[in-house]
């Protein structure tokens, strides 16, 4: 039973296949492709790939880009399942005012990270950050609610809306520094720290709220540029999002099977 595991963000696809539908599945396979070339995936990166037993995904991306992927996933005969924000799933419990809006790559890598915690013991609150094309920030308590997050604009967005709306300021290549003497350094730190300081304020926040200092796991495509630079201990993970799709897809192959 085969899963082909799906993360369409904003910039880039990745995806995964996994040989079993159940948390630490050995990969079969896996790869990203920007948005702009994944009208060539099925002739591609995944032509010589077995037909997955499921497919389930996430995305973020607007309908134009989900139909493109659908597009190419018509490969195989097997109908591809996205995952939308619900009240609770997997163990976690949607604390937003209205669950269905909450970004489902935020839910996901939300679940992955809850249970990450749960296989080595660690019964804590939780603060879940991913650093991509915008920044989230979310806060898990510890029996498994989502209390809440932030967002805000990643590295990129902050330099191009400094670039577009100052005069003589462009996307700069410089470096992070505590006390920057170029213009350069001075928009890559003050991006930088922004963030950090952003992330600093939910582990306070969560600490405080949940009377235990919480654990602070790191991912997306930028989470190794910023974790160097975070002012509070950091765990930087790669694979939430495709941890939090496998633990979604064992529980739902579960409950089919009972049914």
């Amino acid at each position: 039973m085969t899963l082909l595991a799906l993360d369409v963000g904003n910039t880039r696809l990745k995806w995964a296949l996994y040989e079993s539908m159940e948390p630490q599945a050995v990969v079969l396979g896996q790869g990203a492709v920007f948005l702009e070339n994944i009208d060539k995936l099925a002739e591609v990166e995944w032509s010589e790939l077995p037909a997955p037993s499921h497919i389930l995904g996430c995305i973020v991306a607007g309908d134009a880009i989900k139909r493109r992927v659908v597009e190419q996933l018509e490969l195989w005969d097997v109908m591809p399942q996205w995952v939308i924000s619900s009240p609770r799933e997997a163990g976690l419990t949607n604390g937003y005012d209205h669950p269905a809006r909450l970004g489902a790559d935020r839910w996901v890598a939300m679940i992955g990270a809850r249970h990450r915690l749960l296989r080595r013991g660690a019964c804590a609150p939780c603060v879940v950050v991913m650093v991509g094309t915008a920044v989230t920030v979310e806060a898990i308590d510890a029996t498994g609610r989502f209390l809440g997050g932030i967002i805000l604009p990643g590295h990129g967005i902050m330099l191009r809306a400094l670039e577009s709306g100052t005069a003589g300021l462009h996307v700069p290549t410089g470096d992070v520094c505590d006390f920057p003497t170029n213009t350069s350094d001075a928009l890559t730190s003050g991006g930088t720290f922004a963030i950090a300081g952003a992330v600093q304020r939910m582990v306070d926040n969560t600490a405080r709220h949940c009377a235990q200092a919480p654990v602070c796991l790191m991912t997306g495509g930028a989470g190794w540029k910023m974790a160097p630079s975070m002012s509070v201990d950091v765990e930087l993970v790669e694979s939430l999002i495709f941890d939090g799709l496998l633990e979604i897809a064992a529980q739902r192959f579960a409950v089919a099977l009972s049914a």
